[in-house]
């Protein structure tokens, strides 16, 4: 069964923070709270990670994985953003957008989309979700929290507890996230389009 964490949500325990760090690091999977809903994350080399991810959503192959970034520095390492689209994007962060642009080699191949070689990337307006980050290091592999036929994710520790429980390593309980899932805007065309519709104001899209 998976460990609970009780973080607070404004003034994040270092203790804690570091704990869910390496439960990453040593190759864990976990739930955890963001401004959009709870995700899954694990460690960007971890490939069993990807598999339990993938096992537990029953992702296809065409599914974009998310960077989790802490800011938007660490955001332009891992993913190419042009002129065009930088002033966009920079305004939008951080928030509940995921974008979706072509990776950069930081990349491991096995999370990028087959064809396209893009990835999702964004940066939370969450506190405990940005420190986690922070103590990582390094952008955290996510991927919401929407169960097979459900219609909506899970936003509450003791569902996840109660649901994905015996699937992950730690399940942090941190404050209220948020209940709809990131607005998606896809990049990698010509033009922006937004691939879906979340929490995240994308009418500046319509103009385009």
């Amino acid at each position: 069964m998976a460990t609970l964490l009780k973080i607070h949500p404004e003034n994040p325990q270092p203790r804690l923070i570091t704990k869910a760090a390496e439960v990453l690091r040593d190759g864990g999977l976990i739930a955890y709270p963001t401004d959009s809903c709870y995700a899954l994350g694990c460690a960007l080399e971890n490939k069993a990670g990807i598999e339990r991810i993938t096992r537990i959503r029953h992702l296809d192959s065409k599914h974009h994985f998310t960077l989790m970034c802490h800011d938007f520095a660490q955001l332009g390492q891992f993913v190419i953003v042009d002129n065009s689209d930088f002033r966009a994007i920079k305004s939008m962060t951080p928030g509940p957008y995921t974008f979706i642009m072509k990776a950069t080699k930081e990349v491991p191949r096995r999370m990028m989309h087959p064809k396209k070689h893009s990835v999702g990337a964004r940066i939370p307006q969450n506190t405990t979700a940005l420190a986690l980050v922070e103590a990582m290091g390094e952008p955290i592999l996510s991927s919401t929290l929407l169960l097979p036929g459900d219609e909506d994710p899970l936003t509450e520790a003791d569902d996840v507890m109660d649901q994905i429980g015996h699937d992950v390593d730690v399940v942090i309980e941190s404050g209220t996230p948020g209940v709809v899932p990131t607005s998606v805007i896809d990049f990698t065309g010509r033009y922006p389009e937004v691939a879906r519709v979340g929490a995240g104001d994308v009418s500046r899209f319509d103009e385009e």
